[in-house]
């Protein structure tokens, strides 16, 4: 999808110009991928916006950079007050947001420790994200995600996404909105850039995150939501073959929001609509963040932008 480009991006404590937003050829994340990132939305409800889970998401960022020995000069709340002030400054909303922290100009070589830290928060216009108004159509994808003690699946890590980058180009090739992986066992893990649920018999599924899955934020959000509408929920390793016997089937993530799959391998998935419990999910997901019900859980942290239309669901 392309960019759209606002007027500011916050770097190392102070708002930029986006063209100015540049760094060195030989900077260490170049050559070596070293970088920690997040994505995060902002919602516009009547008369108001609001940032999705923001402390909770630069809490990641802040320990994806940990398990990279990679120290951040910011708090949490550090953080959180850079990105409000840049979507404040840009004005714009809905938009998404992208924190980056990554090793910089410096050395040269494996080794990062000697490379300095740079942060930056960008935001910008963005959309839905996987194709597909009447579900998705999507693929097992013949590439398997990162084997437990090889890279770390719970660190937000822009390296991670070489992985990803095969998953979902696999996919379109062939003709497919998005692919699913399968983890170093052969169990279900997630998408390129989503988690994975499914619907079996009313119970709702999900890969835990030993099956090499991102702590995703918007799958903690829908776990909750489940809880508060009766919906038994397992976390489970689980087979391949349930992605053709379940009822429904959905992706969880920042981007992905809440997207229901149609079909698996050009296997429908049910009749190939978006099941009841999907639904009420989809349906609890938005109406809190497009402020249509209360944020009973403090979700929404308030800018003050003046806002245009949300995106739709």
């Amino acid at each position: 999808m392309p960019l759209q480009t606002t007027e500011n991006i916050w770097h190392n404590g102070q708002l930029i110009p986006w063209d100015k937003a540049q760094i060195h050829v030989m900077s260490h994340v170049i050559h070596y991928g070293s970088s920690v990132f997040e994505g995060i939305r902002c919602y516009t409800q009547p008369g108001a916006a609001g940032i999705f889970r923001l402390p909770e998401h630069m809490q990641r960022l802040i320990d994806s950079a940990k398990i990279y020995r990679m120290p951040l000069p910011y708090t949490v709340d550090q953080l959180i007050a850079a990105v409000v002030d840049v979507v404040e400054a840009n004005g714009v909303a809905p938009c998404y947001v992208r924190p980056i922290a990554f090793r910089g100009y410096g050395e040269i070589g494996v080794n990062p420790l000697k490379s300095p830290v740079e942060v930056y928060i960008a935001n910008f216009p963005w959309g839905k994200y996987v194709p597909g108004n009447e579900g998705a159509d999507v693929c097992v994808s013949s590439w398997s995600r990162l084997a437990p003690n090889t890279m770390p699946s719970l660190a937000k890590a822009g390296a991670n996404y070489m992985n990803s980058q095969l998953i979902r180009m696999e996919a379109e090739v062939n003709g497919y909105s998005e692919g699913i992986a399968l983890d170093v066992n052969g169990y279900l893990s997630e998408g390129s850039g989503e988690n994975l649920f499914l619907v079996r018999g009313g119970v709702l599924y999900t890969t835990p995150l030993a099956n090499s899955v991102l702590n995703g934020i918007t799958r903690s959000s829908v776990l909750t939501l489940a809880h508060h509408l009766g919906i038994p929920v397992v976390e489970q390793a689980l087979p391949r073959e349930m992605l053709y016997i379940c009822d429904e089937a959905f992706f969880t993530g920042t981007a992905a929001e809440v997207t229901h799959l149609r079909s698996v391998d050009r296997i429908l998935v049910g009749d190939g609509t978006m099941g009841p419990i999907t639904k009420a999910l989809h349906d609890e997901f938005f109406n809190i963040v497009n402020g249509l019900k209360a944020d009973r859980y403090n979700w929404l942290t308030p800018v003050r932008v003046k806002v245009a239309e949300p995106v739709g669901a």
